[in-house]
C-alpha cells in the first residue's frame, strides 16, 4: 500500500469474525476516486494511491523482474484484490506476480495462493503494516517472495522462505545498489532510479 494518511474503517453491520462477510462489504463499499481498500487486522482500510514517482519505480521493477517470471506467471502494478481466506486478509499489492491460472476469473478476488511475489511501496502511513503485519501474513500464506521499497529510508528489502509465522530470511540494500532475488526468479533487481526526484527550489 501506499502514501498519505489513512484511517481504518472499522466494519460494522456484520460479523467481524466473518471474512466472507467483510469481502461481501467491501465489494459493497463505495470507495472513492483515486483510493484503494483491504483487509488489515479486522478492518477495512482505505488508501490513497501513489505519488507520480512510485508509479516510475514500479514499473522499473516490473521492467526488470518481467524477464526472470516462473513459467505461466504475470508480473502487474495496480488494482487487484488477492484474498487470503485461511489468515482473513485481503491485500492490493503494488506489485504482483501471479500464475495466470489465478487471473483466469470472472471474480474481483484472486487467489492469494497463485502470487509468486509481491511487492509493497511504503508510505509514512503505511510503512508500520508493510514492515510488520504483512511481512506474517504473505509468509504465512506462502508467497515465496515479499519486496519492501521502504520510500522512507531509500533501501529495498528482500524477504524469502515462508513459514508460519512470517519468512525466515531478509536481505537489506540501500537504493542505488543491486539487490540479490532468490527463487523463484534468481536475478539481481538494479534499484538505481529508486530514489524521489529533487524537487526544484522555490525561488
Amino acid at each position: 500500500m501506499t502514501v498519505m494518511a489513512e484511517r481504518p474503517m472499522t466494519v460494522t453491520g456484520t460479523d467481524p469474525h466473518s471474512f466472507e462477510g467483510m469481502l461481501h462489504t467491501l465489494d459493497d463499499l463505495n470507495v472513492p476516486d483515486g483510493f484503494k481498500a483491504e483487509i488489515v487486522r479486522g478492518n477495512i482500510v482505505l488508501s490513497p494511491w501513489s505519488r507520480g514517482y512510485y508509479l516510475d519505480v514500479m514499473d522499473l521493477v516490473c521492467e526488470q523482474l518481467r524477464l526472470h517470471l516462473p513459467d505461466g506467471h504475470r508480473i502487474s502494478q495496480g488494482p487487484a484484490l488477492y484474498v487470503f481466506p485461511g489468515i482473513g486478509r485481503a491485500y492490493g499489492p503494488d506489485i504482483h506476480a501471479a500464475h495466470r491460472r489465478g487471473r483466469r476469473t470472472t471474480s474481483n478476488h484472486l487467489d492469494g495462493e497463485a502470487l509468486s511475489f509481491v511487492a509493497e511501496l511504503t508510505s509514512p502511513s503505511t510503512r508500520s503494516v508493510d514492515l510488520t503485519d504483512k511481512v506474517e501474513d504473505y509468509g504465512q500464506a506462502g508467497v515465496p517472495l515479499y519486496l519492501v521499497l521502504d520510500m522512507q529510508k531509500e533501501q529495498a528489502t528482500v524477504f524469502w522462505g515462508p513459514y508460519a509465522k512470517g519468512y525466515e530470511c531478509r536481505l537489506t540494500k540501500p537504493f542505488g545498489e543491486k539487490l540479490p532475488l532468490p527463487e523463484p526468479f534468481d536475478c539481481v533487481l538494479d534499484t538505481t532510479g529508486f530514489h524521489a526526484p529533487q524537487e526544484p527550489e522555490q525561488g
